[in-house]
C-alpha cells in the first residue's frame, strides 16, 4: 500500500542539533542484504567493510525538528569512494517523505529517544519489525572550536537514477566512546556484535543537505 502524500520542505534542508557519529569495520560476510545504487559495491579491505552510524537530534532552528538513526556504508563507485545510506529511521513523516522523494534515502518510521546528562548521551530506536537498538555514548575530550566539513551520499532514486546528495556541516566536536546494543537476531545485530573504531559527537551543528 502506498503511503499518503505528505508535504515536506524543498531542497536544500537547513538543519541544526546534536549528533553522535561512529565508524565501524565489520566482516563483509556479516552485512545484511542491503540494496546499493547501480554500479556501487562495498569498499572492502582485509575482508572488512566500513559502516558509519549517525544518531541525530534535529532541534528547532532548522526546517524540520525530528530524531534520526542512519546507517551509511562506504562504497566504491568507479574509481571513487562514497557513502550510501542503507538504512534509516526517523520519527517524523515529513522527513521520511522528503528523504525518499528528494534523495532516495530509505527512511522508515520509528520511535527514537535521546537523553543527555552531562557528558553522556543515551539513545534508543524501536520500530515495527526491527527490535530495539540502544546507543550509549560519553564525551572524553571536547574541542574548543567549531569545525566545518563537507561530504556527500550516493543514493538511488525510486525511478532507478543515481542521486548525489551534497552535505555541508559545522559544529563543536567532542571525541568520545560509544557502543550500540541490539538483540542477537536483530537485523542490526552486526552493530551489536562489534564495537566502533571510534566515536565522536558534533554539538550545536548547523548543516545544509541537498542543493
Amino acid at each position: 500500500m502506498e503511503r499518503p502524500a505528505v508535504p515536506f520542505p524543498p531542497s536544500p534542508w537547513h538543519l541544526t542539533g546534536d549528533m553522535i557519529v561512529s565508524l565501524w569495520r565489520v566482516p563483509v560476510g556479516e552485512l545484511p542484504p542491503w540494496s546499493l545504487p547501480s554500479g556501487a559495491r562495498p569498499w572492502i579491505m582485509r575482508r572488512r567493510t566500513t559502516l558509519v552510524t549517525f544518531w541525530v537530534d534535529y532541534r528547532p532552528g532548522g526546517v524540520l525538528t525530528y530524531r534520526e538513526f542512519l546507517i551509511a556504508l562506504v562504497v566504491r563507485h568507479g574509481r571513487r569512494l562514497a557513502a550510501t545510506s542503507v538504512a534509516a529511521w526517523v520519527d517524523d513523516e515529513r522527513s521520511l517523505a522528503g528523504g525518499r522523494a528528494l534523495w532516495g534515502i530509505p527512511k522508515e518510521l520509528g520511535a527514537i529517544t535521546f537523553r543527555a546528562e552531562g557528558r553522556s548521551t543515551r539513545g534508543e530506536l524501536t520500530a515495527p519489525g526491527t527490535p530495539s537498538a540502544r546507543l550509549t555514548y560519553r564525551d572524553v575530550l571536547r574541542l574548543p572550536c567549531r569545525m566545518p566539513a563537507r561530504a556527500h551520499l550516493l543514493q538511488q532514486s525510486s525511478d532507478g537514477t543515481r542521486c548525489r546528495v551534497p552535505m555541508r556541516i559545522s559544529g563543536r566536536p567532542a571525541l568520545g566512546r560509544g557502543s550500540v546494543t541490539t538483540g542477537l537476531e536483530d537485523p542490526l545485530s552486526v552493530l551489536g556484535r562489534h564495537r566502533p573504531l571510534f566515536s565522536f559527537a558534533l554539538r550545536d551543528f548547523r548543516s545544509v543537505v541537498g542543493s
